[in-house]
């Protein structure tokens, strides 16, 4: 091809591709759109069920052109109406994720100015603002200065690089794997054991920890089977406290734990994703010992009511992270002088990552931290009434629960299971709040999980409402 046959190919071929550099005057219609559409969805929140079974439509992607309101509708039905409504305060089941306004705004932004946020290099503004919310947590939870950390997707990654760590400080590998030994409680969250299968660590003996009748691990128990098993020849080298567990919201004596740690060496991993953040309210003598764990995660797209897809890792031993992460290539050799500390990438799987410091740097700095204080307050309390109310209705509720997830159950007078199960398909079908369920000491019971930032009292007494009306039906 000559340079003519060039340049006229690109001639031609620029005048479809200038079609993805959006005009400005299109740009501010588009903008309108979504922020109507933005507006009516959150205006509407409070009026639809949080929770829906209609099926999916087409969503199949081929050549054809559409304009923006036709996606937009699209969308409403085939996205926002279906499933659970996880923007709505009357999202009681899962843990909720948040999504306050202005975490939306900071990612509109990123979007638009797409920075690489890995390396310092590429974006010091970028890696800098990352590391400040790293910095911050590291002071609420009393993390020294010369941890590590970095933010990522939610806590499945999150706790992915700190076993990592972990591995490669007690240098976990080959023939030792099958002698190694992980202590957990019972409710710890799945995603510890899948990262034990992910990072190669599927052999290794894991032991599940006596809980109380607060579901808290044992410390005592712990010890003692610790102490069997280093008599037994074995390696114990990891212990995972939880601070906040999904099922019931407990938070296991982090102090005491620490003591057994310290005590045989192990590496003190807390897993505080749900509830790390009520460290900051009146619980916060549920989380002395926190400060002294190896390794700690947590979740802003929960306790800070964030959107989907930021979670956090602190980690004490930098060179442990870095053995695990670091790495480096010939066309990278521009940023390879820079302080390595100072990259979100050498500190995690990621090298291409989102730029998630904005969407939890911007709603701090512009509603300041007191809001989100109360939010958390607001929720511990609701809880409280949520199962008054459920008392009133003769139902049984689990034990005092240390932060904002609880369960109940009725006393159906046979098959009280079965009809715990039936009345958790109505209330599934009914729909106007979302509740899920779960198996606790071998009883079928229904979970409240109360975190959106939404939430408030008029939700607990609609729930309280569907419930009653759904008991109702299954009684008949």
């Amino acid at each position: 091809m000559n340079i003519e046959a060039i340049i006229g190919e690109l001639e031609k071929l620029a005048i479809s591709s200038r079609e993805l550099d959006t005009g400005e005057a299109d740009r501010t219609e588009m903008i309108h759109q979504v922020a109507v559409y933005a507006n009516q969805f959150i205006s509407g929140l409070n009026k639809v069920n949080a929770f829906r079974q209609n099926a999916v439509g087409d969503l199949s992607i081929n050549n054809d052109k559409y304009p923006l309101h036709q996606l937009l509708l699209q969308y409403q039905k085939e996205v926002a109406e279906t499933g659970i409504n996880a923007a709505s305060p009357k999202h009681l089941g899962y843990i909720p994720g948040g999504g306050v306004f202005a975490a939306a705004l900071a990612d509109f932004i990123v979007a638009v100015t797409n920075p690489f946020s890995g390396a310092y290099f590429a974006s010091p503004g970028a890696a800098a603002m990352e590391n400040e919310v790293v910095n911050w947590l590291k002071r609420i939870f009393s993390f020294p200065d010369s941890a590590v950390g970095c933010l990522n997707s939610g806590g499945s990654v999150s706790t992915l690089i700190a076993l990592t760590a972990a591995r490669d400080k007690h240098q976990i590998k080959n023939d030792q794997i099958t002698s190694s030994v992980v202590y957990l409680s019972e409710q710890v969250h799945h995603s510890t054991q899948k990262a034990l299968r992910i990072i190669g660590l599927e052999d290794v003996i894991i032991r599940y920890i006596p809980l109380d009748s607060q579901h808290r691990i044992i410390s005592k128990k712990l010890n003692e089977i610790i102490e069997k098993d280093e008599a037994a020849g074995l390696r114990p080298f990891l212990v995972v406290a939880t601070a906040g567990t999904t099922d019931t919201g407990a938070v296991d004596p982090l102090n005491d734990i620490a003591d057994v740690a310290a005590q045989h060496k192990l590496w003190f991993h807390v897993d505080a994703a749900y509830g790390g953040f009520f460290i900051l309210t009146s619980k916060k003598n549920l989380f002395k010992g926190i400060e002294r764990a190896d390794s700690l995660i947590i979740d802003p797209h929960k306790g800070l009511f964030l959107p989907y897809g930021v979670g956090a890792v602190l980690v004490k031993d930098s060179d442990a992270v870095l053995h695990s992460h670091y790495y480096t290539a010939n066309y990278m050799q521009d940023g390879h002088n820079e302080e390595l500390l100072k990259s979100p990438a050498n500190l995690s799987p990621e090298l291409t990552k989102h730029f998630r410091g904005l969407r939890v740097w911007l709603p701090l700095k512009f509603y300041g931290i007191t809001p989100f204080l109360s939010c958390l307050e607001e929720k511990l309390i609701l809880v409280k009434y949520f199962r008054y109310k459920l008392d009133e209705l003769g139902f049984y509720t689990g034990p005092e629960p240390d932060l904002s997830v609880s369960y109940f159950w009725y006393p159906f007078p046979t098959d009280t299971d079965r009809q715990n199960r039936q009345l958790m398909d109505e209330i599934h079908k009914d729909g106007s709040v979302f509740l899920s369920s779960s198996v606790i000491d071998g009883r079928f019971v229904i979970r409240m999980a109360i975190l959106a930032f939404r939430t408030k009292k008029e939700t607990i007494d609609e729930a309280v409402e569907m419930i009653a009306r759904c008991l109702k039906k299954v009684q008949q």
